[in-house]
């Protein structure tokens, strides 16, 4: 398998496409013309993507590598997320409260007679119970928006 057949099967599998630019100009330009061709720029974007074939190369920003920027306009829009999680403040009181009361209750809890898979089903599902119970009682729900 060729390098051109893997970078293609990857790409696919990622719906990558192989972007063009606008104008079709060299980013390479090198004082040694045995090694003008020595690197490739590939610009790899969502096959669907709206900016697809619209990256731009800037001949006169040469960097010291002999390279030039390659730039695209991504548009990003805005999007409100709105997700609601039970939290708790690091160095709060409730935190104090729920590592307590969790300690407590979990000392209480009865393990030393696991016997058989039905017995060690019942000891996991108490302290699932447990962090449940204890976790609700001193967090509080926060609202967090991006």
């Amino acid at each position: 398998m060729s390098y051109r057949d893997i970078l293609s099967e990857i790409t696919n599998s990622f719906d990558l496409s192989l972007s063009s630019p606008i104008q079709q100009v060299s980013t390479q330009y090198s004082d040694n013309n045995n090694n003008s061709n020595s690197v490739i720029d590939l610009f790899f974007l969502q096959s669907n993507s709206t900016e697809l074939n619209s990256y731009e190369i800037h001949p006169e920003l040469q960097h010291p590598s002999n390279h030039v920027s390659l730039t695209i306009n991504i548009i990003i829009d805005e999007e409100f997320i709105q997700v609601k999680r039970y939290t708790i403040v690091k160095n709060s009181k409730e935190e104090s409260n729920f590592i307590s009361d969790f300690i407590k209750n979990f000392r209480i809890m009865k393990t030393s007679n696991i016997s058989d898979k039905k017995s060690l089903d019942c000891i996991v599902q108490d302290y699932v119970n447990l962090v449940n119970s204890t976790w609700f009682k001193y967090s509080h729900m926060v609202n967090i928006m991006r």
